[in-house]
This record gives structure tokens, sequence and C-alpha cells, in this order.
């Protein structure tokens, strides 16, 4: 069965994107080993996305580098689905499914047709919804040597909801970038 994955570039400040979901800061990472980010890519089948980041992305997209224009540098190739309120209005982009519906049945529909591979959320505010039903298994975190000061938080629940993780590994092959993987201690 496939894993419910969460994965992201943090700056040191506790950021996963600038703000306007602005990514240009992705450029102060630390670069990853060799054939990381392609055996990273292998092993997800679907992405979970929210509409403001894949708004942003579209929107941005002649400003990008090669490294945040696409998932995984384009190093991935899978199914999207984009998580809005307005799903009729996405219904022209072929690269994508566009879904009204609960975080439960997003994540069910994905893991569904997942398989064994990943589903990986790359919204903060959507794995946030995940983490409230438990439906995460995974983290995955890489930190880039940068301070944003303001953007898109990596975790924001005002009045607060402590979760704690348990550390699975630490990447050897990105020392410089912090990459850990952790799950969640339940």
């Amino acid at each position: 069965m496939s894993r419910v994955t969460w994965g992201f570039t943090s700056s040191i400040d506790g950021f996963i994107a600038g703000p306007g979901h602005d990514m240009s800061w992705m450029s102060a990472a630390e670069p990853l080993a060799p054939g990381t980010v392609e055996r990273m890519a292998g092993d997800v089948a679907v992405i979970i996305s929210g509409r403001s980041g894949y708004d942003a992305a579209k929107a941005q997209q002649d400003e990008r580098d090669e490294l945040t224009s696409e998932a995984y540098g384009g190093a991935w190739t899978g199914t999207e689905f984009v998580l809005t309120h307005r799903p009729e209005e996405l219904a022209g982009d072929p690269s994508v499914i566009a879904l009204d519906c609960d975080i439960r049945e997003v994540v069910a529909r994905a893991r569904e047709l997942a398989g064994e591979r990943d589903v990986q959320i790359i919204s903060a505010d959507i794995a946030r919804q995940a983490l409230e039903h438990d439906l995460i298994d995974e983290l995955q975190i890489f930190v880039a040597p940068v301070f944003l000061g303001d953007g898109v938080r990596i975790f924001d629940v005002p009045g607060g909801r402590r979760i704690d993780w348990e550390l699975v590994e630490i990447l050897e092959d990105s020392p410089r970038s912090f990459g850990r993987r952790y799950r969640p201690r339940r």
C-alpha cells in the first residue's frame, strides 16, 4: 500500500514559499547528490496540491527556474490532484484533476490510484487538513540556508495542535540540506 507523504524544502525560519507563493529563494538550497531528485520523484505516483499554489505556479511559470517550474524539476511523472472549491475553472488543464471534496476523500482516491507508489502532499494547508485526520504517514524535509521572513508557513494552526515526529532516516546523500524523513509519533 502507498504511503502519504508531506514533502517540501523549507527556509531556516519555517517557510515553504515566499509571499505570493514565490519560489525564487529555492536557488539558495544546497544541491542534492546526483540521482536523489530522480529517485524521490520515482517513488511518487500522485501529488496533491492546493489551488493557491497551483495558481501561483501558473502565474509565475515564465519566472521560475528549472528546479521550481515543475514538480521535482521536471523529473516527476504522474497525476496531480488540485483541491479547489472551483474545479470547473481548471477543466481546461489536462495536466491536473481538480477536485472539490473532503481531504479524506482525496487521499483515499489518490492512494487507490497510486497503487504501491506514494502520494505526496505539497501544500501546507492541505497537509494541515490531512494531519487533522492523521492521514500523513511520513514527513520529508530539506532545509535551505535562507531566511524569508514572510510567506507560507510550514505549519500554522492558530490555537495550536502539537504533533510529535519520530526520525526515520537521515538522508545521507543530502547532508548539506539537512535531508530528513520523519513519521508521526502516534
